[in-house]
């Protein structure tokens, strides 16, 4: 067993010596069989909200994996994920590659690395860099490539924000609630479209760290701003707390786990009233299902059980809620 570890993480320290030598166009760091083995595997999004991470929401991607190749990806960062996974799950192996720029995107080697995956997790961080990096690139199509073989994706926070048809791409730093009610058009909000092609997750937005970080202002005034820039004449929300992850099954179904306060699921009615420049937002008739820890949502006939439903409006961008004692998470 040691022999065999040693062997396989010198061959990794040889792969990440070989990029650096190449100028650190990315890096590669894996643990477990040197070889790829091809496993039978089943789809699911694991929608994880941010901060701490999930054992359970790990667990259910291997599972789905088939015990196959599991890889990170990530822009920033190094391999803290390896040992963590490889000590959850009996995978063939574990892996983090980390794709710092355009050029790394470009690299073949990368795109044929994402591609012997049978589970790909994306990790926190800064998805500007995600969107600058790695859209329009091979990276891009690898993941996408994946999704369309049913092989398990999981994205926590930067990871999670980019798993819509449509992305806050933070091209500007974060966005902030109060700023964005008051003027939905402010620097900070930046929207990306069409990266990932996820089923079931056409016309959405995410969000994380919500309630932890009083995210609901700014995560209306996105998809205010997607319909009444013209990008859809529909646009729906799933946006995740801190230590809460939807686990999303090729039906549609999401069931969410984690101590966190759950997942928010969100219908606007109608188009904004007021969506300008400068200029308060008004948003009138937005449905919210409320999931908790234990609840389910399908998001094929966009319903719920074991959680709470109730409506926002906002108004000169002021946010008021049907929810008992007028609260809004």
């Amino acid at each position: 067993m040691l022999t065999s570890s040693f062997r396989a993480i010198g061959i990794c320290v040889v792969m990440v010596a070989c990029c650096l030598a190449q100028e650190a166009k990315y890096q590669y760091f894996r643990t477990g069989n040197s070889q790829d083995i091809v496993t039978k595997t089943q789809f699911g999004v694991a929608l994880m909200g941010g901060g701490k991470d999930l054992d359970e929401a790990f667990r259910w991607m291997c599972e789905r994996s088939g015990g196959g190749d599991f890889l990170v990806v990530r822009a920033t960062g190094d391999d803290d994920y390896n040992p963590y996974i490889a000590k959850l799950c009996r995978q063939n192996s574990v892996a983090t590659l980390v794709i710092p720029n355009r050029e790394a995107a470009m690299d073949p080697r990368v795109a044929a690395m994402i591609q012997k995956a049978e589970a790909l997790f994306i990790s926190g961080g800064d998805q500007s860099n995600y969107v600058k990096y790695w859209k329009g690139t091979p990276v891009q199509d690898s993941i996408n490539e994946l999704i369309r073989r049913s092989v398990p994706v999981g994205g926590t926070s930067a990871g999670l924000a980019i798993l819509g048809q449509f992305s806050f791409s933070a091209m500007n730093d974060s966005a902030y609630s109060k700023e964005t009610l008051e003027n939905p058009f402010n620097d900070r909000v930046t929207i990306a479209t069409d990266f990932l092609k996820v089923p079931h997750l056409e016309e959405i937005i995410t969000d994380t760290h919500y309630v932890k970080r009083d995210r609901q202002g700014r995560f209306l005034g996105f998809m205010a701003r997607i319909v009444t820039d013209g990008t859809s004449r529909e646009v729906r929300g799933i946006a995740m707390d801190e230590r809460s992850s939807g686990l999303m099954t090729e039906d549609g179904n999401v069931h969410i786990v984690g101590p966190g306060k759950g997942a928010y699921f969100y219908h606007p009615e109608a188009a904004p009233e007021v969506c300008a420049p400068g200029k308060p937002l008004t948003f009138r008739s937005i449905q919210v299902y409320k999931a908790p820890r234990g609840a389910s949502f399908d998001l094929k006939s966009w319903t719920g059980t074991g959680g709470q439903s109730y409506g926002l409006d906002v108004v000169d961008g002021r946010i008021t809620t049907t929810a008992p004692r007028g609260v809004l998470y």
